[in-house]
């Protein structure tokens, strides 16, 4: 499955290289390159969703402190952002800020904050854009209903995803871990695990 945003832009590659293919071959054959390089970055495949608080993103984890966690998202991961928990958005929140490359943590990015309500509390996952990933696309919106895996959003060429958690819940992933959006158990509830 690929992304709906880049699906138009997959379409507009591939008639491009189509309509070049008898004129200019070789420039049809590098339309048909950015196709397949657009094809890859906007994937969007199904998960099997994990158990517990799952990561909001694919990537390596770059930073760990109490509450917060950072994932930084290569352009070789997959883009698409899902819920980490079952809840209700409370709100969204973009602010402009500055925009540096990916792999560096900053204060005042450009960001999309999506707060959700649970049972257990609020949790947060913090869309921040890098110097190539300029647009964050967030597709919840106040109000929403969502389930564990649910996507939320998208942040185009790369980027960084934090989650914040409440009080009671521990990291059980360490900085340098790869992590799948959805799938991989990031966050585990001491309270329930005493009991």
């Amino acid at each position: 499955m690929i992304e709906k945003g880049g699906l138009k832009m997959l379409y507009l590659l591939l008639v491009l290289s189509t309509l070049f293919l008898f004129i200019y071959p070789l420039i049809a054959f590098i339309f048909l390159i950015f196709a397949l390089f657009t094809a890859y970055f906007f994937r969007d495949p199904e998960r099997k969703i994990g158990e517990g608080v799952v990561s909001p993103a694919d990537g390596k984890i770059d930073f760990i402190q109490k509450g917060r966690l950072e994932i930084f998202m290569s352009p070789f991961d997959c883009h698409v952002n899902r819920s980490p928990v079952n809840g209700e958005v409370l709100k969204t929140e973009f602010r402009e800020g500055r925009v540096l490359p990916a792999f560096k943590r900053i204060k005042d990015p450009r960001m999309n904050e999506i707060t959700i309500q649970t049972e257990d509390g609020i949790f947060k996952v913090i869309q921040i854009a890098g110097i190539f990933a300029r647009r964050i696309v967030c597709y919840v919106k106040e109000g929403d209903k969502l389930r564990k895996g649910d996507r939320i959003g998208i942040i185009r060429f790369g980027s960084r995803v934090v989650l914040e958690v409440p009080e009671g819940y521990r990291f059980v992933r360490k900085v340098g871990e790869k992590v799948k959006a959805g799938e991989t158990v990031a966050v585990k509830n001491e309270n329930l695990q005493r009991s």
